[in-house]
């Protein structure tokens, strides 16, 4: 069953308009029937504005009156044409405007300290865009002249856990690119010598007395 909105804004109208059971309206609004007797006493939801399901169109009358004449019953919410928001999924991290001016800073620290990043890393880290990333790279930044590096953990736009995790992660990938098992480039053999030199290209043996 669909969550409601206001559960016990709900219960508060359900238990001074109808006569469904505690447990009925418990049940239908996702509370605790203590809570919904708590209601029905006084002693929660004070304050709270009784909220017509029928009028926002989770209930039908007839609904209500098949439950009244049967405490057994459960009471089924209607299904809402209405679109519901969708739940937010994992994306740019949201940062607040006061600190978005801050970022640059943090990219141009993140590169200067750990070059092993890439810019997806980053951008994911610190919730910027490869745009400023790479204009900051290549300091072609609006504001690349006043740009001073900064720790993004000091700054508030990651925990050092976040950062610590992004680098150990960059490090292994680095580490797989770079396969210790390749093997070693060839080194041409060094021809043999056919007699000692001395500099300036003179033959040592012939210093050297004959046998």
């Amino acid at each position: 069953m669909a969550r409601l909105l206001m559960p016990k804004a709900t219960a508060v109208w359900l238990v001074e308009n109808t006569t469904l059971s505690f447990q009925q309206i418990a049940d239908f609004c996702g509370l605790h029937p203590l809570e919904v007797q708590g209601v029905a006493d006084g002693e929660v939801a004070v304050g709270i504005v009784g909220l017509d399901p029928v009028a926002n169109g989770q209930l039908t009358k007839e609904e209500i009156e098949r439950g009244e004449k049967d405490p057994s019953v459960e009471l089924k919410m209607l299904r809402q044409n209405i679109p519901q928001p969708l739940p937010r999924t994992k994306g740019p991290r949201y940062t607040p405007v006061s600190k978005r001016q801050d970022k640059p800073d943090a990219v141009a620290w993140l590169v200067r300290h750990h070059p092993e990043l890439g810019d997806a890393q980053i951008a994911r880290l610190i919730g910027t865009t490869k745009s400023t990333i790479a204009a900051v790279r290549d300091r072609s930044h609006w504001n690349s002249a006043n740009l001073k590096p900064r720790d993004p953990v000091l700054l508030g736009l990651c925990t050092q856990t976040d950062l610590n995790a992004v680098v150990l992660r960059a490090r292994k990938q680095l580490a797989k690119t770079q396969d210790p098992k390749a093997p070693e480039p060839e080194v041409e053999p060094a021809k043999p010598e056919s007699g000692r030199t001395l500099p300036g290209g003179f033959d040592i043996s012939t210093f050297l007395p004959k046998s």
